[in-house]
Protein backbone atom coordinates (compact mmCIF):
# COMPACT_ATOMS: atom_id res chain seq x y z
CA UNK A 1 0.00 0.00 0.00
CA UNK A 2 1.05 3.58 -0.70
CA UNK A 3 -0.14 5.97 1.98
CA UNK A 4 0.49 9.52 3.10
CA UNK A 5 0.40 11.09 6.55
CA UNK A 6 -0.40 14.78 7.08
CA UNK A 7 1.16 15.77 3.76
CA UNK A 8 1.68 19.46 2.99
CA UNK A 9 2.84 20.39 -0.53
CA UNK A 10 3.92 23.89 -1.51
CA UNK A 11 5.01 25.76 -4.61
CA UNK A 12 7.54 28.26 -3.28
CA UNK A 13 5.71 29.41 -0.11
CA UNK A 14 2.18 28.88 -1.38
CA UNK A 15 0.44 25.87 0.16
CA UNK A 16 -1.25 23.79 -2.55
CA UNK A 17 -2.10 20.67 -0.54
CA UNK A 18 -2.60 20.60 3.22
CA UNK A 19 -3.08 17.66 5.64
CA UNK A 20 -3.31 14.99 2.94
CA UNK A 21 -4.01 11.49 4.25
CA UNK A 22 -4.69 9.06 1.43
CA UNK A 23 -4.20 5.34 0.81
CA UNK A 24 -3.52 3.87 -2.64
CA UNK A 25 -4.28 0.13 -2.81
CA UNK A 26 -1.67 -2.14 -4.36
CA UNK A 27 -2.69 -4.31 -7.32
CA UNK A 28 -5.50 -2.01 -8.44
CA UNK A 29 -6.08 0.92 -10.79
CA UNK A 30 -6.57 4.19 -8.92
CA UNK A 31 -7.82 7.35 -10.63
CA UNK A 32 -7.25 10.83 -9.19
CA UNK A 33 -10.06 13.12 -10.36
CA UNK A 34 -10.89 16.75 -9.82
CA UNK A 35 -11.25 20.06 -11.64
CA UNK A 36 -8.35 21.99 -13.17
CA UNK A 37 -6.04 23.38 -10.49
CA UNK A 38 -7.37 21.05 -7.79
CA UNK A 39 -3.91 19.61 -7.02
CA UNK A 40 -4.22 16.22 -8.72
CA UNK A 41 -0.96 16.42 -10.69
CA UNK A 42 0.86 17.95 -7.72
CA UNK A 43 -0.20 15.04 -5.53
CA UNK A 44 0.84 12.52 -8.20
CA UNK A 45 4.27 14.14 -8.58
CA UNK A 46 4.77 14.09 -4.83
CA UNK A 47 3.69 10.45 -4.49
CA UNK A 48 6.22 9.55 -7.20
CA UNK A 49 8.97 11.66 -5.56
CA UNK A 50 9.25 14.20 -8.37
CA UNK A 51 8.34 16.77 -5.71
CA UNK A 52 9.22 16.84 -2.03
CA UNK A 53 6.53 17.67 0.54
CA UNK A 54 7.23 20.47 2.99
CA UNK A 55 5.63 18.46 5.79
CA UNK A 56 4.41 14.91 6.36
CA UNK A 57 5.45 11.53 5.03
CA UNK A 58 4.84 9.09 2.18
CA UNK A 59 5.14 5.36 2.75
CA UNK A 60 5.44 2.44 0.32
CA UNK A 61 4.90 -0.90 2.03
CA UNK A 62 5.56 0.81 5.35
CA UNK A 63 8.89 2.33 4.29
CA UNK A 64 9.48 6.06 4.03
CA UNK A 65 9.69 7.08 0.37
CA UNK A 66 12.18 9.93 0.86
CA UNK A 67 14.58 7.82 2.92
CA UNK A 68 15.28 5.50 -0.01
CA UNK A 69 17.83 6.06 -2.78
CA UNK A 70 16.81 7.16 -6.25
CA UNK A 71 17.83 3.79 -7.67
CA UNK A 72 15.81 1.93 -5.05
CA UNK A 73 12.75 4.01 -5.87
CA UNK A 74 13.27 3.51 -9.62
CA UNK A 75 12.99 -0.24 -9.05
CA UNK A 76 9.68 0.19 -7.24
CA UNK A 77 7.82 2.80 -9.26
CA UNK A 78 7.84 4.37 -12.72
CA UNK A 79 6.40 7.76 -13.60
CA UNK A 80 5.01 8.98 -16.93
CA UNK A 81 4.60 12.77 -16.63
CA UNK A 82 2.18 14.87 -18.63
CA UNK A 83 3.35 15.62 -22.20
CA UNK A 84 6.83 14.02 -22.00
CA UNK A 85 9.31 14.97 -24.73
CA UNK A 86 12.24 13.11 -26.25
CA UNK A 87 15.35 14.40 -28.08
CA UNK A 88 14.98 14.80 -31.85
CA UNK A 89 15.89 11.67 -33.79
CA UNK A 90 15.64 9.27 -30.84
CA UNK A 91 14.18 5.93 -31.93
CA UNK A 92 11.46 4.03 -30.11
CA UNK A 93 13.95 1.30 -29.17
CA UNK A 94 16.39 3.85 -27.76
CA UNK A 95 13.68 5.58 -25.74
CA UNK A 96 12.42 2.33 -24.25
CA UNK A 97 15.98 1.23 -23.44
CA UNK A 98 16.34 4.18 -21.04
CA UNK A 99 13.90 2.41 -18.75
CA UNK A 100 16.57 -0.21 -17.99
CA UNK A 101 18.85 2.33 -16.31
CA UNK A 102 17.95 1.31 -12.71
CA UNK A 103 19.06 -2.25 -13.47
CA UNK A 104 22.40 -1.36 -15.08
CA UNK A 105 25.74 -1.03 -13.34
CA UNK A 106 27.70 2.11 -14.11
CA UNK A 107 27.96 2.83 -17.83
CA UNK A 108 27.64 -0.83 -18.91
CA UNK A 109 25.97 -1.63 -22.20
CA UNK A 110 22.60 -3.37 -22.48
CA UNK A 111 22.68 -6.98 -21.29
CA UNK A 112 20.80 -9.88 -22.87
CA UNK A 113 18.17 -9.50 -20.10
CA UNK A 114 17.85 -5.77 -20.86
CA UNK A 115 17.25 -6.44 -24.56
CA UNK A 116 14.78 -9.21 -23.76
CA UNK A 117 12.80 -6.83 -21.55
CA UNK A 118 12.84 -4.08 -24.19
CA UNK A 119 11.45 -6.35 -26.89
CA UNK A 120 8.87 -7.72 -24.43
CA UNK A 121 7.67 -4.18 -23.63
CA UNK A 122 7.50 -3.27 -27.33
CA UNK A 123 5.52 -6.43 -27.96
CA UNK A 124 3.05 -6.04 -25.10
CA UNK A 125 2.36 -2.39 -26.01
CA UNK A 126 1.88 -3.31 -29.68
CA UNK A 127 4.60 -1.08 -31.13
CA UNK A 128 7.39 -3.53 -31.96
CA UNK A 129 7.04 -2.72 -35.66
CA UNK A 130 8.04 0.88 -34.86
CA UNK A 131 11.20 -0.04 -32.91
CA UNK A 132 13.55 1.70 -35.36
CA UNK A 133 11.28 4.64 -36.09
CA UNK A 134 12.00 8.12 -34.63
CA UNK A 135 9.64 9.09 -31.81
CA UNK A 136 8.53 12.24 -33.64
CA UNK A 137 7.36 10.11 -36.60
CA UNK A 138 4.73 8.34 -34.48
CA UNK A 139 1.10 9.28 -33.96
CA UNK A 140 0.03 10.58 -30.56
CA UNK A 141 -1.30 7.21 -29.44
CA UNK A 142 1.79 5.34 -30.65
CA UNK A 143 4.05 7.85 -28.93
CA UNK A 144 2.17 7.42 -25.65
CA UNK A 145 2.57 3.65 -25.92
CA UNK A 146 6.32 4.10 -26.40
CA UNK A 147 6.53 6.05 -23.15
CA UNK A 148 4.44 3.41 -21.39
CA UNK A 149 6.82 0.75 -22.76
CA UNK A 150 9.74 2.68 -21.27
CA UNK A 151 7.97 2.65 -17.89
CA UNK A 152 7.30 -1.08 -18.24
CA UNK A 153 10.94 -2.09 -18.75
CA UNK A 154 11.80 -0.63 -15.35
CA UNK A 155 10.05 -3.76 -14.02
CA UNK A 156 8.29 -1.79 -11.31
CA UNK A 157 5.08 -2.94 -9.70
CA UNK A 158 3.76 0.64 -9.57
CA UNK A 159 3.22 2.98 -12.54
CA UNK A 160 2.17 6.63 -12.12
CA UNK A 161 0.67 8.40 -15.13
CA UNK A 162 -0.35 12.06 -15.38
CA UNK A 163 -3.26 12.39 -17.83
CA UNK A 164 -2.14 9.56 -20.15
CA UNK A 165 -4.89 10.25 -22.72
CA UNK A 166 -4.43 14.03 -23.07
CA UNK A 167 -4.59 15.25 -26.72
CA UNK A 168 -5.51 11.76 -27.99
CA UNK A 169 -8.59 11.10 -30.10
CA UNK A 170 -11.31 8.80 -28.73
CA UNK A 171 -9.95 5.68 -30.42
CA UNK A 172 -6.42 6.17 -29.09
CA UNK A 173 -7.79 7.06 -25.65
CA UNK A 174 -9.58 3.71 -25.43
CA UNK A 175 -6.51 1.95 -26.81
CA UNK A 176 -4.25 3.41 -24.09
CA UNK A 177 -6.79 2.76 -21.33
CA UNK A 178 -7.26 -0.83 -22.50
CA UNK A 179 -3.49 -1.28 -22.39
CA UNK A 180 -3.31 -0.01 -18.80
CA UNK A 181 -6.16 -2.33 -17.83
CA UNK A 182 -4.32 -5.24 -19.45
CA UNK A 183 -1.11 -4.41 -17.56
CA UNK A 184 -3.06 -4.37 -14.31
CA UNK A 185 -4.89 -7.63 -14.95
CA UNK A 186 -2.17 -9.68 -16.64
CA UNK A 187 1.03 -8.17 -15.20
CA UNK A 188 -0.32 -7.27 -11.74
CA UNK A 189 0.85 -3.66 -12.12
CA UNK A 190 -0.53 -1.07 -9.75
CA UNK A 191 -1.70 1.88 -11.86
CA UNK A 192 -2.14 5.35 -10.36
CA UNK A 193 -3.28 7.98 -12.83
CA UNK A 194 -4.66 11.47 -13.08
CA UNK A 195 -7.73 11.34 -15.34
CA UNK A 196 -9.87 14.19 -16.65
CA UNK A 197 -12.55 12.02 -18.23
CA UNK A 198 -14.79 10.87 -15.37
CA UNK A 199 -16.30 8.09 -17.44
CA UNK A 200 -12.85 6.70 -18.24
CA UNK A 201 -12.00 6.87 -14.54
CA UNK A 202 -15.22 5.08 -13.61
CA UNK A 203 -14.92 2.43 -16.29
CA UNK A 204 -11.29 1.47 -15.77
CA UNK A 205 -10.47 2.25 -12.13
CA UNK A 206 -11.16 0.08 -9.12
CA UNK A 207 -10.53 2.99 -6.77
CA UNK A 208 -11.20 6.72 -7.22
CA UNK A 209 -9.91 9.70 -5.25
CA UNK A 210 -11.86 12.94 -5.71
CA UNK A 211 -9.81 16.07 -4.97
CA UNK A 212 -10.81 19.71 -4.55
CA UNK A 213 -8.40 22.52 -3.65
CA UNK A 214 -5.76 20.06 -2.49
CA UNK A 215 -8.11 18.12 -0.23
CA UNK A 216 -9.52 14.63 -0.64
CA UNK A 217 -13.31 14.96 -0.75
CA UNK A 218 -14.10 11.27 -1.15
CA UNK A 219 -12.42 7.95 -1.94
CA UNK A 220 -13.80 4.55 -2.81
CA UNK A 221 -15.18 2.55 -5.70
CA UNK A 222 -16.57 4.40 -8.73
CA UNK A 223 -20.11 3.76 -7.45
CA UNK A 224 -19.22 5.34 -4.10
CA UNK A 225 -17.48 8.38 -5.58
CA UNK A 226 -19.53 9.15 -8.71
CA UNK A 227 -22.58 10.69 -7.08
CA UNK A 228 -24.61 13.71 -8.07
CA UNK A 229 -23.78 15.54 -4.83
CA UNK A 230 -20.03 14.98 -5.25
CA UNK A 231 -20.14 16.18 -8.87
CA UNK A 232 -21.84 19.36 -7.70
CA UNK A 233 -19.27 19.88 -4.94
CA UNK A 234 -16.08 19.00 -6.83
CA UNK A 235 -16.90 19.99 -10.41
CA UNK A 236 -19.78 22.45 -10.00
CA UNK A 237 -21.99 20.55 -12.44
CA UNK A 238 -25.44 19.04 -12.52
CA UNK A 239 -25.31 15.54 -13.94
CA UNK A 240 -27.40 12.43 -14.30
CA UNK A 241 -25.72 9.24 -13.13
CA UNK A 242 -26.74 6.13 -15.05
CA UNK A 243 -25.41 2.58 -15.03
CA UNK A 244 -23.31 1.47 -17.99
CA UNK A 245 -25.13 -1.61 -19.34
CA UNK A 246 -21.81 -3.19 -20.37
CA UNK A 247 -19.63 -2.67 -17.32
CA UNK A 248 -22.18 -2.02 -14.60
CA UNK A 249 -20.15 1.08 -13.64
CA UNK A 250 -21.69 4.56 -13.21
CA UNK A 251 -21.70 6.95 -16.16
CA UNK A 252 -21.79 10.73 -15.79
CA UNK A 253 -24.09 12.73 -18.11
CA UNK A 254 -23.54 16.43 -17.32
CA UNK A 255 -26.26 18.85 -18.39
CA UNK A 256 -25.79 22.15 -16.49
CA UNK A 257 -23.54 24.24 -14.25
CA UNK A 258 -24.38 24.78 -10.58
CA UNK A 259 -24.55 28.23 -9.01
CA UNK A 260 -21.80 29.10 -6.50
CA UNK A 261 -24.05 28.86 -3.41
CA UNK A 262 -25.21 25.38 -4.37
CA UNK A 263 -21.63 24.24 -4.94
CA UNK A 264 -20.64 25.46 -1.45
CA UNK A 265 -23.66 23.81 0.15
CA UNK A 266 -22.93 20.49 -1.54
CA UNK A 267 -19.25 20.73 -0.59
CA UNK A 268 -20.20 21.02 3.09
CA UNK A 269 -22.62 18.08 2.79
CA UNK A 270 -20.05 15.82 1.07
CA UNK A 271 -17.26 16.71 3.52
Amino acid sequence: MINTKDLRICYDKQVVVEGLNVCIPIGEITALVGSNGSGKSTILKTLSRLMKPSHGHIYIDGKLLHKQSTKQIAKQLAILPQNPTAPQGLTVYELVSFGRFPHQKGMSSLSAKDKEMIFWALEVTGIIEFADRPIEALSGGQRQKAWIAMALVQETKIIFLDEPTTFLDMGHQIEVMNLLQKLNEEEDRTIVMVVHDLNHASRYAHHMVAIKKGQVINTGTPSEVMTSSLLRSVFGIEADIIVDPRSGKPLCLPYALCDANEVQQNHLQVV
